[in-house]
């Protein structure tokens, strides 16, 4: 199974320790992402999206501590590797944009350190072989002057620039998989498109994977090929893009899609919001997380989470609403074969 993926994570379950107490980040999360793949991961602050990406390169460091599961990269089990073995993993198999270009390049040192300075941790290459590289990187993420940009600090590039040049240094190694953190989040519509634009072309030229972090299903329609809808540290949709768009099944899910903005709406037509406040991951809820906010809750829905409902090999969910259309279901068809046997 393992094999069959590049990404495999297997039930997994991860919490912070703080002095305030056990926080669930994670609960039994699972992920598969095969080569080539776009996966988006979708969800509000705090449900768990980045915690997701991060413990797939052990960046989870204490208080984070995995609980059980496993997961899986290329074949080599990353939660069972000491930290020497994850630094020949991290920024040579698996890169990431960070969200915040600013804060994730060095201010004192030039573009031109701090891009060769990767390409000489994780390759042979020489000082001047790795300028070259640093160049021709630059030029590849459509960046204008590149041996001047080089030269230049972080504060003197705008925040377009900044993020192209994050992309840059995430593929000096020409990873297997690339994991982006929300990378177009402080950037205006036109740049943003030219980010997301820039990272399909690359993924297409170089046949890596994207794992795609981000709360705006805008981005990810355009660009994924599966879906996972995170609340409150728990997938509680997965499936193709076309599914989780035309045909969603968890209210979360839904609610998501009623606040996204539509060109075709009436002028005067306003956005449906999700009502209520994220769940309190230090105290969550007994039963389904989504409950308290969710307008079609049940007396069940409080009592006790809701199994899975597998609606093909690519759409799941976890929602009691499913599992009691799926029930009467198969209560219609049972009293529609036994009416039809007594006819005959």
């Amino acid at each position: 199974m393992s094999e069959e993926y590049l990404v495999n994570i297997e039930h997994e379950k991860l919490s912070f320790f703080t002095p305030a107490g056990e926080v669930k980040a994670l609960n039994d999360v699972n992920i598969h992402l095969r080569q080539g793949e776009v996966l988006g991961i979708v969800g509000e602050s705090g449900s768990g999206k980045s915690v997701t990406a991060y413990s797939l390169i052990g960046l989870t460091a204490d208080p984070g501590k995995l609980i059980s599961g496993s997961l899986y990269f290329n074949g080599h089990q990353v939660d069972q590797m000491t930290e020497k073995e994850m630094r020949k993993i991290r920024g040579n198999e698996i890169s990431i944009i960070f969200q915040d270009p600013m804060t994730s390049l060095n201010p004192v040192y030039t573009i031109g350190n701090q891009i060769t300075e990767v390409i000489t941790l994780h390759t042979n290459k020489t000082k001047e072989e790795a300028k070259a590289r640093a160049k021709e990187l630059l030029e590849l993420v459509g960046i204008n002057e590149p041996e001047k940009r080089l030269k230049q600090y972080p504060h003197e590039l705008s925040g377009g620039m900044r993020q192209r040049i994050m992309i840059a240094i995430a593929l000096a190694c020409e990873p297997k998989l690339l994991i982006a953190d929300e990378p177009t989040t402080a950037l205006d519509v036109t740049i943003q498109a030219q980010i997301l634009e820039l990272m399909m072309e690359l993924k297409d030229k170089l046949g890596m994977s994207i794992i795609m972090i981000t709360h705006d299903l805008g981005v990810v329609a355009s660009m994924c090929d599966h879906i996972a809808v995170m609340y409150a540290g728990r997938i509680v949709e997965y499936g193709t893009t076309d599914q989780v768009f035309y045909e969603p099944k968890h209210m979360y899910t839904k609610g998501l899609i009623r606040s996204i903005p539509r060109l075709d709406t009436d002028e005067h037509q306003r956005l449906i919001p999700i009502e209520g406040t994220p769940v309190d991951m230090l105290n969550p809820p007994k039963g389904c997380p989504f409950g308290p906010r969710c307008e079609a809750c049940m007396k069940i829905c409080l009592k006790q989470n809701p199994p899975i409902t597998e609606f093909d090999d690519t759409h799941y969910t976890y929602c009691w609403l499913q599992q009691k259309e799926a029930m009467e279901r198969l209560a219609a068809d049972s009293s529609a074969k036994s009416s039809g046997g007594g006819e005959a």
